[in-house]
């Protein structure tokens, strides 16, 4: 094989024909260090010599990547909002439901770790548990659940926790949407436009309201509407990534305790109650044909 090296804009460049293709190359950014491929396979380090943890920490490990994508796009859509940019909105609403669509197939991974298999290294996890995610944490404060009290258990270090108090004190996802509805012309109440972000959202007939009158007459206030179906579409998928991490788990593990000692399955369970935009689902309960038909 013949290597041929040019000089492109003073950098030494290189290019060779193999099996019929011709692969070029030169010493600035490699797609090993555009990637740092060297620090990502060797960030995994099971706590044991047991075969089946390397599938339990990758998954985990992937897991979280997709995570800060999410945190990224979700970012991006809050921007839109505040800018009224709503088909930009949409379009990376779009992009985060098809993220937690991969998400929820992925923990069929997961699933094919046996009771068994796991046993052999669960005890050298010590009190490592997912339920200390920093990133999962910030996703439910960046979408509306505020829970201030849980801030407290993730002190892996300065940044990460600075990052998650921000995220409990500034407007989340939610917050974002009720502000638009004002810009809008709706008649959302003052104490839901300013007020503590660090607080629990409190649903209110008012913002039930509003989205009612969205809802009721479609073609009047599409582009609400559609962003909208997206958000709920976001709480949708999310829910069920819960739900199918809480079957997962209970497949693994049944009802033992998590390993930070948590209900496990009990505790999963109980998240699927949480609700990030309330009064978009409740609205749905009062809806009525006739209202939407003009009858």
């Amino acid at each position: 094989m013949t290597i041929k090296t040019t000089f492109e804009d003073g950098v030494e460049t290189f290019e060779a024909e193999i099996h019929g293709e011709t692969v070029q190359w030169d010493r600035r950014l490699t797609y090993a260090r555009h990637l740092r491929t060297d620090q990502l396979l060797a960030s995994q380090a099971p706590a044991s010599d047991k075969p089946d943890e390397m599938l339990f920490i990758i998954m985990h490990q992937t897991m979280e990547l997709w995570i800060k994508l999410v945190l990224h796009e979700l970012e991006e859509v809050t921007g839109h909002i505040r800018a009224d940019r709503l088909p930009q909105a949409e379009r990376t609403l779009d992009r985060i439901a098809t993220v937690l669509q991969h998400m929820v197939n992925s923990w069929e991974v997961l699933a094919t770790l046996s009771p068994h298999e796991f046993l052999t290294f669960r005890g050298y996890l010590g009190k490592a548990s997912g339920f200390q995610s920093q990133q999962y944490r910030e996703l439910e404060f960046r979408m509306g659940a505020k829970r201030p009290d849980f801030v407290m258990i993730h002190n892996d270090g300065d940044e990460a926790r600075m990052r998650l108090e921000a995220a409990l004190d500034e407007p989340s996802l939610y917050d974002e949407l009720l502000a638009l509805l004002a810009r809008q012309g709706f008649d959302i109440p003052a104490d839901h436009l300013e007020r503590d972000w660090s607080k629990p959202y409190e649903p209110i007939a008012e913002v039930e309201d509003a989205w009612l009158a969205i809802y009721t007459d479609v073609e009047k206030h599409w582009p609400l509407y559609s962003l909208a179906e997206k958000v709920v579409a976001l709480e949708y998928y999310f829910q069920e990534w819960r739900f199918k991490h809480m079957k997962t788990v209970a497949r693994v593990i049944g009802e033992r305790a998590g390993t930070g000692g948590s209900a496990g399955v009990g505790y999963l369970a109980k998240a699927l109650d949480l609700r990030f935009f309330p009064e978009l689902w409740t609205m749905r309960t009062k809806m009525r044909p006739g209202a939407i038909e003009g009858k």
